[in-house]
């Protein structure tokens, strides 16, 4: 298998992907949020990167059972039903519904990662469901959503241990880029704990937001057993 990581959106070489299988990572927070959605039952999530584009997805969806779900700089979007954090995607608000979602990093990202073969959201939450569904894969590409275009701390070390759970699943060998060598070896140099997490500029961000507590979530590694993937602009739970 060869496995290339791109540590931000604008890194990823488009044209090299197509044959891939795409892992999407935002860990603080929109792939984890997505995750623990449909764990709650949510029916189809819907990413969009512009605001615009969520209102008249949503409209045209039908607003009785579709929800609009977002953030800018880490806070809900002004008239949107959900922001970001994944505690509100409990059950009772999202069984059965449909979501349409835009967020700062991580929707962009899932719109490039879908040029891939297949498109799966990964986070800490559901890394063995999504390590166990690759492992038999030609090729795995990792983008990391970054933040701002930027290096992000918690997605590389989500992307590095994704990398170590697939080696270890495996016996063949594996090619790596120069990126997938520094989150391999940044994943066996760090745990993914609240604490690093913490210490990422995401981390910050929240705390000083108020919304410390998401990184709770975040960082519970293996909380789900499931794998999601977008088809058609459209992300599902694999089995359900």
């Amino acid at each position: 298998m060869r496995i290339d990581t791109y540590f931000t959106v604008p890194e990823v070489d488009v044209p090299s992907i197509a044959e891939a299988t795409v892992a999407v990572i935002d860990v603080v927070r929109a792939t984890t949020t997505i995750i623990e959605a449909l764990a709650n039952g949510a029916r189809t999530i819907y990413p969009t990167e512009a605001t615009e584009d969520a209102v008249r997805l949503a409209s045209s969806l039908g607003r009785e059972d579709t929800l609009l779900c977002g953030e800018r700089r880490g806070r809900k979007i002004e008239g949107f039903d959900l922001g970001n954090s994944p505690g509100e995607y409990t059950a009772e608000t999202v069984d059965g519904k449909k979501l349409v979602m835009s967020t700062s990093n991580g929707t962009r990202a899932l719109m490039v990662g879908q040029e891939g073969k297949r498109l799966l959201p990964a986070a800490f939450t559901n890394l063995a469901a999504v390590a166990r569904e690759v492992g038999e894969d030609e090729h795995l590409v990792i983008i990391c959503a970054g933040e701002d275009d930027r290096f992000s701390l918690d997605d590389a070390l989500c992307a590095g241990h994704l990398i170590q759970r697939v080696v270890t699943n495996s016996d063949e060998s594996h090619e790596f880029n120069d990126a997938a060598r520094a989150a391999r070896a940044l994943a066996s140099a760090r745990a993914p704990t609240r604490q690093i997490l913490s210490l990422a500029h995401g981390g910050v961000a929240l705390a000083e937001l108020g919304m410390a507590a998401d990184l709770d979530i975040c960082a519970e590694v293996d909380r789900h057993d499931i794998v999601a993937q977008m088809i058609d602009q459209a992300i599902k739970r694999v089995g359900a």
